[in-house]
């Protein structure tokens, strides 16, 4: 097994010096539970709004420039939330004061501001668990534990949505729809969707009783949380089926034939069957939640790949780990892992959390701006719900001003009526332009069908551009090249 291992991380390291590829998930958490991440100011004035804004704004131009192209935006946390609700109320990191409005909606706001930075926004919403006694009791007459007190259990002096009552996955679908009706998010991101660990005596023996219909209660509860699954995937691909479905799971899933969970994994712990819904196909992606190391990571990622079922895997990385307080890893840890991820074609990787990113804790930004993420990349397909590309986009000009270069084109068309789709830029010193090649690319989720490229430093200036259509599905066109120059 360790000789297996050694030849794994030999893949790895020859691996590390190759291009990144051209197609890859690069995702960030940005954590607003106790302010974790954002934000740190209260939007109780005007004044404060700005900066509560601006602290954001901040992040996504430090991750823009670092080449992210997925923001996991926290939007519920134990049942409040951060976005205009008519179920729940807001949190209370947002003013000060839960339910308060904040005078602005930041899911909304995050939507428009990763999306003029051409980068995906998923609204990350914690399922299950409600907060503890007192967390519950601020919540007031909006807690989902008076409105609709059957569906919630408390346990071990928490609160907790009953995945075992049929209602459940109706609240939470009813909570997604809000969502997915109301903002132009990418994707939906679940979190806690699980029982707490290692839950003897959760009390759902009624529900039990009731429902289980001969089944044991192991394996009754494993499919409570795929029943939820299926019924916001199911829901979510109804109204929006281009809008992504994602869970982070336990980072192990069981023990493999390579190597043990050592008691603690998804499928026996927390009663995720996770790659069952990666087979049953009511998953997007899974971003399993890997924050380990060594053995405890490796042939973990590899079990995840290796029973993805061509759904996309992004394993979440531990990054806090990198910071004295939290663990000290060094950072060729991190850096071993994508290399690892790379070399067996896994979709991506998610960092957890955004705080260590723009720390630059162990100089790990530096790290990914300057080598590992040093070219753009585009997002993966989902080709299992569309793989036909759009048109090409036709007839491209290029108008050469002082100080910058007007492109336009004619726009594309695309088998899916509901969206127009978006460009891609690409732009060299060669011709043609090289569309293969992500440091090409200079920009992308583009809506309009013109765009001026004015770089910054003038010595960056690129000469010859091309352009693609992509749809919200992923799938890209074949480029327009500008017409010969010769």
């Amino acid at each position: 097994m360790f000789r297996y291992i050694f030849a794994l991380l030999a893949i790895v390291f020859t691996m590390s010096m190759q291009a990144a590829p051209k197609y890859e998930v690069r995702a960030a958490w940005v954590t607003a539970v106790y302010g974790l991440d954002w934000p740190k100011t209260r939007a109780t004035t005007p004044a404060g709004i700005r900066k509560q804004q601006a602290e954001l704004v901040a992040m996504l131009d430090k991750l823009k420039a670092a080449n992210f192209n997925t923001i996991l935006f926290q939007a519920r946390t134990r049942g409040d939330v951060l976005y205009a609700s008519n179920i729940e109320p807001f949190n209370s990191i947002l003013t000060g004061q839960t339910g308060r409005d904040p005078g602005y909606d930041p899911l909304a706001f995050a939507v428009e501001e990763c999306h003029k930075r051409g980068m995906e926004c998923h609204a990350w919403m914690v399922t299950i668990p409600l907060g503890n006694k007192k967390h519950v009791a601020a919540l007031g007459r909006k807690s989902v534990t008076v409105q609709n007190r059957k569906i919630c259990i408390p346990y071990k002096n928490e609160w907790f949505l009953n995945p075992g009552h049929p209602e459940t996955k109706e609240y939470l679908m009813k909570l997604v729809n809000e969502v997915i009706t109301r903002y132009d998010v990418d994707g939906v991101h679940f979190d806690y969707l699980r029982y707490p660990e290692n839950a003897p005596h959760f009390s759902d023996n009624k529900e039990f009783r009731q429902y289980a219909k001969g089944r044991n209660i192991t394996q009754w509860r494993r499919d409570n949380l795929t029943d939820i699954v299926r019924y916001i995937y199911k829901g979510v691909k109804a109204v929006k089926p281009w809008v992504k479905v994602s869970t982070c799971p336990v980072g192990k899933f069981r023990d493999t034939s390579r190597y043990s969970s050592r008691g603690f994994n998804a499928y026996f712990t927390v009663y995720q069957d996770a790659q069952g819904w990666l087979k049953e196909g009511i998953q997007d992606q899974i971003y399993p939640m890997m924050y380990f190391r060594g053995n405890s990571f490796y042939p973990f990622a590899l079990d995840w790949q290796e029973n993805s079922y061509g759904r996309q895997v992004i394993p979440g990385l531990g990054i806090y780990f990198l910071h004295p307080s939290e663990g000290n890893w060094k950072r060729d840890e991190v850096e071993r892992q994508i290399n690892f991820v790379r070399a067996h074609q896994l979709a991506g990787q998610g960092h957890y959390r955004v705080k260590y990113l723009i720390d630059n804790t162990q100089n790990l930004y530096d790290e990914l701006a300057d080598r590992y993420y040093s070219a753009p990349a585009l997002q993966p397909a989902m080709t299992w719900l569309d793989a036909i590309a759009p048109t090409t986009p036709e007839s491209l000009t290029v108008k050469y001003q002082r100080g910058y270069t007007e492109l336009s084109w004619k726009s594309s068309e695309d088998n899916d009526k509901q969206n127009a789709p978006y460009y891609v830029i690409y732009a060299s010193n060669s011709y043609p332009v090289d569309t293969d090649n992500p440091d090409n690319i200079i920009a992308q989720r583009i809506r309009s069908v013109n765009y001026v490229y004015a770089p910054v430093r003038p010595w960056d200036s690129r000469e010859y551009f091309a352009i693609s259509a992509v749809d919200r599905y992923g799938n890209e066109s074949k480029a327009v090249q500008m017409k010969s120059p010769l």
